[in-house]
């Protein structure tokens, strides 16, 4: 379970995320990226997002942000990829609900290499 310091909660901290326009995409996961952080200090919020259309049963897209939440968990306790920003969203697509923990993993790994290559 992600720390509550890295939690995205508030529909106005989701929505000035989402008007920053930093998206990066691949066929199972948007990724939102929100603005650079200035101070280093404040740690990065993250949210997920699987809406209705994903897949109708609220068991399956509980599912899905249970697996995604536990990688950004991963990743923000072994390595300093996400600190450059304030507030990340994660969003799936409607090929995600038949993948594996493995195959989410590499989604996210590969969104995150695009954002820290679109951004230098």
């Amino acid at each position: 379970m992600l720390k509550k310091e890295n939690r995205l909660k508030s529909k106005r901290a989701f929505s000035a995320t989402y008007k920053n326009n930093n998206v990066v995409k691949t066929n199972l996961i948007v990724l939102y990226a929100g603005k650079i952080k200035i101070d280093k200090n404040c740690p990065t919020r993250v949210g997920f997002v699987v809406s209705k259309k994903v897949h109708k049963r609220a068991v399956i897209r509980n599912r899905i942000k249970r697996l995604m939440r536990e990688n950004i968990r991963l990743i923000l306790k072994n390595s300093s990829i996400l600190d450059n920003y304030q507030s990340l969203i994660f969003v799936a697509s409607g090929g995600i609900v038949d993948k594996n923990y493995e195959e989410i993993s590499k989604s996210i790994l590969i969104l995150l290499e695009k954002l820290a290559n679109k951004n230098i």
